[in-house]
């Protein structure tokens, strides 16, 4: 039986470490393993891995098992084990093929480290950084979350502009939630997807016989929501006709359901959301200017994703971990080449485009980690635009996320430092770091 049980080289290394027979019967267990798993090393050799270790990978995607058949190690592929306490516990786990002084395959070894404070930084980080479902740690971003519980205690009708998968319907929600409504429904309505007629009857509703198939009275969307909120998604596609209706409802507080010989009275907060510039439509005739002002009491702009590259680490590790939940996976992240290229992208389809990209990879992607081959083609290969150093690292990105709020603000430290959302200081630091001479054999810029 191959051991290296007493290898005091090996009890001092800070990751856990086992080995295993052909019989999946563990054969050593060094300190680290010990204190990691509460499993006394005594206790461990002669027994089943998967009896100590219980992990959420044992039975269908054990990391040893492929080693073993494919003869190919695995890195960086994540994992949960069952302590001795009963406690859950995240690992990092990397295995390859123990051999013997002749070559020969005796076993496996599993190498694995312990996330636990990894995990607890990554949910105070989420903690600090999100808003109900939404995700952001810009200067933009924290200043929508500031305004945010304010707007909700208030009853006043709000217009949410943005770009298509900015967004738009979770700040809705995220006011509702907040909102003294928020036991009652939160009613979306999507102006866009229907035609006037099926819209004017969805919205209001309609009496038996209204028209030929109206066999029995139907409530609209506002009787729905009456007492919370109702969320007219695409408002800035309506009608003339339906502006007309709409404005009517929201002067009298009251809805002419189709058929209806008298007004029925609602109590209903108003939201609405368009990606497109209403403001411009007025000038153009195409909206009504009455009905804008009524819905525009209070404005939110949600910034496009690239107005806010710095938000992307942190939407990676958001949507990771919820695929993750969502597929039963256990893909520890996106290397340091991918983030790069998701830093650079414009996203004209914003977080929703994001989302799209980290769930391809998902079904691309096996185990470990997400590489450059598990993203769309398109993002593959670099845009012929992009600069002759890539940023290959965190810290080389953040470099790149400076210039380009420098230059968006013409150079001014201190407006360039408020959008980034750090101290100006920070920002003349981080500056001067990377103006340091390279060494003689320079890598990609790091900031320090």
């Amino acid at each position: 039986m191959a051991s290296f049980q007493s290898d005091p080289i090996l009890d001092s290394i800070n990751e856990g470490v086992f080995s295993i027979d052909h019989e999946w019967h563990i054969t050593a267990f060094n300190r680290a393993a010990e204190r990691i798993t509460g499993v006394r090393r005594q206790d461990a050799i002669g027994r089943r891995c998967s009896d100590v270790f219980r992990a959420s990978i044992c039975e269908e995607a054990c990391a040893l098992r492929r080693t073993l058949i494919s003869g190919k190690p695995v890195v960086g592929a994540t994992a949960n084990i069952i302590g001795a306490n009963g406690a859950t516990i995240p690992i990092r786990i990397s295995t390859s093929l123990l051999r013997n002084a002749e070559g020969e395959t005796v076993g496996g070894v599993e190498s694995f480290e312990d996330l636990s404070y990894v995990a607890q930084l990554r949910k105070e980080l989420e903690a600090r950084y999100t808003f109900e479902d939404i995700v952001g740690r810009s200067a933009a971003m924290q200043s929508l979350f500031d305004l945010l519980p304010q707007i909700a205690a208030s009853p006043s009708t709000v217009l949410i502009e943005g770009d298509s998968g900015t967004g738009k319907e979770l700040f809705a929600r995220a006011i509702h939630h907040l909102s003294p409504r928020s036991k009652r429904r939160f009613v979306a309505v999507n102006c866009a997807a229907l035609p006037d007629a099926l819209l004017e009857s969805e919205l209001f509703g309609y009496k038996a016989g209204a028209f030929t198939d109206a066999k029995k009275d139907k409530p609209g969307r506002f009787a729905l929501a009456d007492g919370g909120t109702i969320f007219l998604d695409e408002i800035g596609d309506i009608s003339p006709a339906m502006q007309v209706r709409l404005l009517r409802v929201l002067q009298e507080k009251s809805i002419e359901p189709l058929g209806a010989t008298e007004a029925v009275k609602i109590n209903v907060r108003v939201l609405a959301a368009t990606n497109r510039n209403l403001a411009q439509l007025v000038r153009q005739g195409k909206f009504r200017e009455d009905l804008f002002y009524r819905i525009r009491v209070v404005h939110l702009r949600i910034p496009s994703l690239h107005e806010r590259r710095e938000d992307v680490p942190l939407l990676v590790d958001h949507l990771v971990a919820k695929f993750n939940h969502l597929q039963q996976k256990h893909i520890s992240g996106v290397s340091s080449d991918v983030m790069a290229r998701l830093m650079e992208h414009d996203y004209p389809g914003n977080v929703r485009e994001l989302e799209n990209i980290i769930e391809q990879a998902f079904v691309l992607c096996r185990g470990g980690r997400i590489e450059i081959e598990h993203l769309p083609v398109e993002l593959r290969h670099a845009p012929a635009s992009a600069p002759a150093v890539v940023a290959t690292d965190m810290r080389s990105a953040q470099m790149q996320m400076i210039e380009a709020a420098l230059t968006r603000n013409r150079g001014n430290r201190r407006q360039a430092s408020r959008e980034l959302g750090i101290n100006p200081s920070t920002l003349y630091r981080k500056l001067k770091a990377a103006e340091e001479p390279s060494p003689p054999h320079p890598a990609p810029t790091r900031i320090r």
